[in-house]
């Protein structure tokens, strides 16, 4: 199915936004979009699964991100509509890789924001010296998510001026976090924590490798913000892909730099520890600084970052929903906008109360897994409606598609096989309920 460019940009045309958004303005999005569960968490999950040599992870994640960002950066020059790959694949492939990754985007940013719920309540209790036992934990978390859904649904959105707020407090808290943590290093573990030994015993085990890659591919993910700011973009063909790399790299620099201050000051496997125990990893290493008030610093960035990032997921489900529900692929009692705030109250809620059930799991790992390998199915997806791009509409050469394709759906299957096995039963699940709601409407119209 060859779509010509011609109808790829036959979209309703509606009242067009003002182009206002340079180039950093849009890698701030993108960075508001990134830093948050990201780096506060997943990097210790992920360390728990490849020791020191997370950083080789953190890279090669960065690569196989960088290929996803150019193919979902060419299908929004070339479809610039809501909707992301649940679009694209209606459009490119056929209808039901849009709805596998419709479904797919919902199971997997949904797990993310359970992940962002769990370790910002992490962070606060540990910050307030609350015993952090499992319930209470879950508690907080499911207290953050009906606070941030009440006011999604009320119309609230993040403005520019808040991102820019929250992503500069968390670049500080960051960067605090690396300075006073190298100042805090004993440079004569350098070589045991660090050193040439740790990288070979990560390269002589490639299957836990490619496993910590797919857990922190999850972490780059934010750059799909990105794309869909080309309507707002000043010229968008050069300005989002440039967005998307320098995003991707500013990223992957910070990434590499806390997870290898955290492993010297620490080692591998306590910072691991803490991200099981207490979901509050930088915070926890930040205390065996030799000026441990820093934490204080880190455990506010963390919160107020996985806050805005729960916020952001929030309002992002819900419009797919929406979406989906126009469709007539969820239920159509969804597709309601409510006059009074413009917001779509029912989906909202929907995407809240779903997020709220994946809380009550209590375990970041398993919900960051999870996430994983729904996120990775998704951008497989991506990949494929990019490869399906006529000719004329592409941007950047079939290998770079051909290469997230293979990524994708290659990393998707080095998470735990209960996993990925619970995401293709969800998957199926999604099809059945699919033919159902189908199935009722051409009845009612029949």
């Amino acid at each position: 199915m060859n779509t010509p460019a011609s109808e790829l940009s036959a979209a309703p045309r509606m009242r067009s936004l003002a182009r206002v958004v340079g180039l950093w303005g849009a890698v701030w999005m993108g960075l508001g979009s990134i830093l948050g569960t990201g780096v506060f968490v997943s990097l210790g999950i992920a360390t728990g699964v490849v020791g020191s040599g997370i950083v080789f992870a953190v890279a090669l994640a960065a690569v196989v991100a960088t290929a996803n960002g150019l193919s979902s950066a060419q299908l929004a020059a070339a479809l610039p509509v809501s909707g992301g790959t649940y679009e694209y694949g209606h459009a490119l492939v056929h209808p039901a890789a849009g709805f596998a990754a419709g479904w797919m985007f919902l199971a997997a940013k949904s797990a993310s924001a359970a992940t962002a719920a769990l370790g910002c309540a992490g962070y606060l209790l540990h910050t307030a010296g609350i015993a952090d036992d499992v319930v209470t934990r879950v508690a907080v978390a499911l207290a953050i998510v009906l606070v941030l859904t009440a006011l999604v649904a009320g119309g609230v959105r993040r403005s520019n001026h808040a991102n820019v707020a929250i992503v500069t407090l968390t670049l500080a808290a960051l960067g605090a976090f690396v300075v006073f943590g190298w100042m805090s290093a004993d440079m004569d573990l350098l070589a045991a924590r660090l050193g040439p030994a740790t990288w070979t015993g990560a390269l002589e085990s490639p299957t836990a490798l490619l496993h910590a890659t797919a857990l922190m591919f999850v972490a780059y993910t934010g750059y799909g913000r990105i794309a869909t700011l080309g309507e707002e973009v000043r010229e968008p063909a050069r300005t989002i892909p440039r967005a998307i790399i320098a995003t991707l790299v500013l990223s992957m620099l910070l990434y590499v730099s806390v997870s290898a201050v955290a492993v010297l000051v620490v080692g591998s496997e306590t910072f691991a520890a803490s991200t099981r125990e207490a979901a509050a990893p930088l915070e926890v290493v930040a205390r065996a600084f030799r000026h441990p008030e820093v934490a204080w610093l880190v455990a506010f960035g963390a919160v107020t970052a996985m806050a805005g990032v729960l916020l952001n997921l929030l309002l992002g489900l819900s419009r797919v929903l929406l979406a989906m529900a126009r469709r007539r692929e969820m239920p159509a009692a969804l597709d309601r906008v409510s006059e009074a705030t413009s917001s779509p109250t029912r989906a909202v809620w929907a995407i809240g109360a779903f997020i709220a059930a994946l809380v009550l799991l209590g375990d970041i790992e398993t919900t960051w897994s999870f996430s994983a390998f729904s996120v990775l199915v998704y951008y497989g997806l991506t990949n494929l409606a990019a490869l399906r791009l006529p000719v004329e509409a592409r941007r950047f050469p079939r290998w770079v598609a051909v290469a997230g394709l293979v990524s994708c759906f290659g990393l998707a299957f080095f998470v735990e096989w209960q996993v990925w096995l619970a995401g293709i039963g969800l998957l199926g699940l999604g099809f059945v309920a699919r033919a159902w709601i189908l199935g009722r409407t051409r009845s009612v119209h029949a």
